[in-house]
């Protein structure tokens, strides 16, 4: 009998090592991130394995299952007390070693298994560890998984079994490598830097990138998992600023940032702007609607409204739909509609065949904005960029907000925003026009001005998005009237960064 989980013990201590400690807000909307050793330690980790394993069983999937780990000092340790616990459920287990998660989730195409458990907090700071998993390709469990696998975990209603075993699969980088580079090359030496924040990434971009014929100009690409210049998350600002500093520094026509596992990218132009990812998503959607006519994309609400406005793509007659936030939720959707393409703003891109198999991965994502520069010769990554109809966005912004009342919070503001309009109140001068509560609230004003405002899936944070195409100054004051409205919760804390 496994020993029951608690929330809390005390690190070097004999009941630390001897008991699971899972803190119960791990388990996030579609995967599952902890502080290691503050919030869960090994045996927890062999738990979560249990867990996952008596679930396969649960849902009747064949017990194969893929195993990875990112770069981060402890990930080893972390995978194989979860591998542990996945075999004492009676599961074979394909570790891959080293990986980034979208070459986890191509293993199960290639390797043909159809589960998956990767072992990344991707761009959470260093101190997090993480799981994403999947028993369905290529889709990663959504609300309901999590919340069965919360139950099966925090309860220790395990099913041992036998049959569990496990194998080390050699070389399986180059294979996933292969897989991306196995086509032809670009028409010219594109010259890019490739950013990857001593992520992962690191050790397989600048391959994949070079191997199809560009020059590439690496930075922070060597590992390093204390992430010492910033950290690889292509929201941060901090990472596109650097990424612009060489872009220009080198004159390179584009920069691409790789977040810690390697299922996003960033891109900055030839002129050093930072292309937000959901602009970047309607310059791709502009290219591959052009070249599959009435394509069908799904984004996600914190992004542009230009997918649903943009005269390029109606006249190339695509259909926008405007779904969740969060990569299990995309995939989903994505797959549900036999959708050509998933944007997020976050950079998750979710592309379907010909080009991709639906998952995110970071490297198709790069292939994909470097296809569009060799198919525009005459045209640089700036110039695409002019061409979109002008609006001002913002980043992504996150006021921290513990995970214990992060959703009550937002279904306060939720409830504000919906009696200010009730009322007839103006927000930032204008009347609300529409309230989109798929995911949050997005409240739009007269002008089509809005602002965002969600639970963060994978923090003790809230996200916070505003766009205006009207002028900066709109963009503002929707940001200045929203945050008004979180500041009437005390819970709600310091933003990451702010416009």
């Amino acid at each position: 009998m496994f020993p029951l989980p608690v929330a809390q013990l005390l690190p070097n201590t004999p009941e630390f090592e001897s008991h699971p400690m899972v803190k119960p807000t791990g388990f996030r909307e579609y995967d599952a991130r902890w502080l290691f050793e503050k919030e869960i330690n090994l045996m927890g980790i062999q738990a979560l394995g249990m867990g996952v394993a008596t679930l396969m069983h649960e849902r009747g999937t064949r017990p194969d299952i893929v195993v990875g780990h990112d770069f981060r000092s402890y990930s080893a340790s972390i995978k194989m007390a979860l591998i542990t616990g996945l075999m004492a459920g009676g599961v074979r287990v394909h570790d891959i070693g080293l990986a980034l998660s979208p070459m986890a989730y191509f293993a199960q195409f290639a390797l043909d298994v159809p589960a998956v458990a990767m072992v990344t907090a991707s761009h959470n700071d260093n101190g997090w560890t993480g799981v994403k998993m999947g028993i369905d390709r290529p889709l990663t469990f959504g609300p309901d998984e999590m919340t069965r696998l919360k139950e099966l975990v925090l309860t220790a209603t395990f099913k041992p079994a036998e049959g569990g075993a496990y194998r080390f699969v050699e070389n399986f980088a180059d294979v996933y490598i292969r897989d991306l580079t196995d086509r032809a090359k670009l028409s010219r030496p594109i010259k890019v830097v490739a950013a990857c924040g001593n992520g992962t990434a690191g050790a397989f971009a600048p391959k994949v990138l070079e191997a199809l014929g560009a020059e590439v100009v690496p930075l922070d690409c060597e590992l390093d998992h204390s992430f010492p210049r910033y950290n690889p998350n292509p929201e941060d600002m901090k990472m596109l600023h650097a990424l612009r500093d060489k872009v220009l520094e080198v004159g390179a026509e584009v920069g691409l940032g790789f977040d810690g596992d390697g299922d996003r990218c960033g891109v900055v132009d030839n002129e050093g702007e930072e292309i937000f990812a959901d602009k970047v998503g309607v310059m791709l959607a502009r290219d591959l609607s052009a070249l599959h006519p009435e394509s069908r994309f799904v984004v996600d609400v914190k992004s542009t409204g230009l997918f649903a406005t943009d005269p390029v793509l109606q006249a190339n007659g695509a259909v926008t739909e405007y779904w969740k936030t969060g990569h299990s939720y995309m995939k989903r959707r994505v797959n549900e509609l036999g959708a050509l393409v998933g944007f997020e703003k976050s950079g998750h891109y979710f592309f379907n065949g010909p080009i991709g198999r639906g998952y995110d991965d970071g490297l198709v994502s790069a292939i994909a904005v470097l296809d569009m520069l060799d198919r525009n010769p005459d045209r640089s990554m700036a110039d695409l960029r002019r061409a979109l109809p002008k609006t001002w966005g913002s980043p992504t912004m996150s006021p921290h907000c513990d995970d214990e009342i992060k959703y009550q919070v937002v279904d306060r503001v939720i409830a504000r925003f919906q009696e200010m309009q009730a009322r007839g109140e103006r927000l930032a001068g204008q009347a609300i026009s529409d309230l989109v509560t798929v995911n949050g609230v997005r409240v739009v004003s007269e002008d089509g001005t809005w602002g965002l405002v969600r639970a963060s899936s994978n923090k003790p944070e809230l996200v916070v998005v505003v766009e205006s195409p009207a002028s900066e100054a709109r963009l503002k004051e929707m940001f200045h009237a929203v945050d008004a409205v979180l500041r009437e919760n005390p819970e709600v804390g310091a933003y990451n960064q702010t416009i």
